[in-house]
């Protein structure tokens, strides 16, 4: 299994959305490359994001970033649906230097490359989010999601 944290804007869509992928067995809601190492207070410069651990076997770096830009406006900054602030920006972190390599060939191969707005960084922290935030959609289906629902249910 390999790690690869997404920011895709409130992470509880996000979540819910990667966790139907094929050769994605688990994921957690999280924040990632903040500055301190807490939940406590503010966001302190954190991306919401979700913690994907994916079997490459199953599932390439090139195939997981076309579904993440399925589920997001790649064009925002610090912004995605209703959802607006430095902590809804999104990326793509890792401590993998492979995966942060084939994040950026990804966006390089697009014609619109120059426009697109999506960090690629290497993670440098990153916090478990809070129990109410993990998994929230199937605990709570009627709360606000930015991704719609037909790509909820695409795979």
């Amino acid at each position: 299994m390999e790690t690869i944290y997404f920011a895709g804007g409130c992470l509880w869509g996000v979540q819910a959305f990667i966790k139907t992928l094929p050769g994605v067995p688990s994921t957690e809601a999280g924040r990632a490359n903040g500055s301190t190492h807490t939940l406590d207070g503010d966001y302190d410069g954190f991306a919401e994001c979700v913690k994907t651990e994916f079997d490459p076997d199953v599932v390439t770096m090139e195939q997981l970033m076309a579904y993440f830009f399925e589920i997001i406006d790649p064009y925002s900054v610090n912004k995605q649906g209703i959802d607006v602030g430095e902590k809804y920006r999104t990326g793509v972190y890792s401590e993998d230097p492979r995966h942060l390599e084939a994040a950026r060939t990804f966006i390089q191969k697009r014609s619109d490359a120059e426009r697109i707005a999506v960090e690629v960084m290497p993670l440098t922290n990153y916090v478990r989010s809070a129990e109410e935030h993990q998994d929230r959609l199937d605990k709570c289906p009627d709360d606000y999601c930015h991704i719609s629902e037909e790509l909820m249910n695409k795979y």
